[in-house]
């Protein structure tokens, strides 16, 4: 997504669509998180959030098939209002999650040292949520 390579974001969206691995969406949960604490200061307030996304939704063409309420709810709720998304699909969090990161890390133009730290926190955050493994 930092390379805006987004043939391959939608392979790996499909190949984690058909994993059974619970991982890999954690993961992408957890970079949205830290994506979206970045890019949004602490005071940011519900009207700075839809004038983000609105803004956002404008340069696409096809801006209608991108989920303005949801996209909102799940930055809200990375930014500390989780039960918005309690009615959000986890198939519709998921890819409005990466549709998001996507959008700021191409905003931050993070470099190559940077974009690692953030998988390897993603990681670390992910690793915080995982459900212990049946043995």
């Amino acid at each position: 997504m930092a390379r805006a390579d987004w043939d391959g974001v939608d392979a790996i969206l499909e190949e984690i669509r058909r994993s059974d691995q619970l991982g890999n969406p954690l993961i992408i949960g957890g970079a949205f998180a830290l994506a979206v604490n970045r890019h949004f200061p602490p005071n940011t307030t519900p009207s700075d959030v839809a004038a983000w996304v609105c803004a956002t939704r404008l340069r696409y063409n096809d801006r209608d098939t991108l989920p303005a309420l949801e996209m909102e709810g799940l930055i809200r709720a990375a930014l500390g209002e989780p039960e918005l998304v309690d009615n959000i699909p986890a198939e519709t969090a998921l890819g409005v999650e990466v549709f998001i990161l996507g959008e700021l890390l191409l905003q931050t133009n993070l470099s190559a040292t940077e974009l690692d730290e953030l998988v390897a926190d993603a990681e670390e955050l992910a690793a915080e949520y995982r459900p212990p493994s049946s043995a």
